[in-house]
């Protein structure tokens, strides 16, 4: 079975927004983890299931509440009265694929546990360190910050999801079909699945797509241009400009190209570099993060026939 098998697989269950999920797929391709933030109901959790669901392997869902305590996500160590041992009980957070639902709704404490997981794939428990198992995908929801009862994401945390998308509301014509679908009982379930063996092979050719060297300069202006703009307290990270450029290969490669395009780095830089910004004080009265970053990719100059 081919991506693009599998993408018009989830299109029909996840209805009326294709963009986003090719978005979620170039960061699990590109071994990144994902960001779904919009008000309730839009179908954040139900897109986060179907992509857990399309690949095969070990899935876990864990619902973020403010009274949720690191050790719920992962693990702990436990005194065995039986054996007068201690033993290690491991969390949800050693699976394949991890939904994480509401993430801002748990405090930042709680927050942190996820901090050395989605970077190093490890977790340390009791002073004893656990490799995570491969691979590793966090997708996680969140509802606006205006909501009540979310705690904001602190800066390390949000740098820790590649992509961070706004998945929307469907336009009328989808939302009709979703209705039609409920109201009939006839809402589809998921066809198409691929083996995680098949997924690394996918990423393994993913990562040999061709970036040139006036694509890693057009990265890197942009990158450059966040740091020193008037509306920006703290640009973008060198962690940053390594995502953007993985995302960039791999969303060529789920197009069908072996080489990435100026107009893919335009594309995914919003969603890849807007959330890692932090703006001024002046900056949060005039603008938004990805109106600062609209303005970024008006002014960098754009590389020609950049693309072999």
């Amino acid at each position: 079975m081919t991506l693009q098998t599998l993408i018009e697989d989830i299109n029909r269950v996840y209805l009326g927004k294709p963009e986003v999920v090719e978005l979620c797929l170039t960061a699990l391709l590109a071994d990144g983890h994902v960001l779904l933030e919009d008000v309730p109901g839009t179908g954040k959790t139900m897109l986060a299931r179907t992509l857990a669901d399309s690949f095969q392997g070990e899935f876990s869902r864990i619902q973020f509440t403010a009274d949720l305590l690191p050790s719920d996500i992962i693990g702990s160590d436990f005194f065995n009265l039986k054996t007068q041992e201690f033993e290690n009980k491991r969390g949800p957070v050693f699976s394949n694929i991890i939904l994480i639902d509401e993430i801002n709704r748990a405090v930042p404490r709680t927050q942190s546990a996820l901090l050395e997981a989605m970077e190093e794939r490890q977790v340390t428990i009791g002073g004893m360190t656990y490799r995570l198992p491969v691979p590793f995908f966090v997708i996680a929801t969140q509802n606006p910050i205006e909501s009540a009862g979310t705690f904001p994401l602190p800066d390390a945390q949000l740098d820790r999801f590649m992509l961070c998308i706004n998945t929307g509301y469907p336009d009328a014509d989808f939302e009709l079909q979703l209705l039609r679908e409920v109201v009939t009982k006839t809402r589809r379930a998921l066809d198409s699945h691929i083996p995680f063996e098949e997924l690394l092979q996918l990423r393994e050719a993913a990562a040999d797509v061709h970036l040139s060297d006036d694509v890693l300069r057009y990265i890197v202006d942009i990158a450059s241009a966040s740091r020193s703009h008037r509306l920006v307290e703290t640009g973008v990270s060198p962690r940053a400009t390594i995502a953007l450029s993985k995302a960039a290969q791999s969303y060529a490669f789920l197009k069908g190209r072996l080489y990435v395009i100026p107009e893919d780095i335009k594309h995914l830089a919003p969603h890849v570099l807007a959330h890692r910004l932090t703006l001024s004080m002046e900056g949060e009265i005039k603008t938004t993060k990805r109106g600062v970053l609209a303005e970024i990719l008006e002014n960098v100059t754009v590389p020609v026939e950049a693309g072999m």
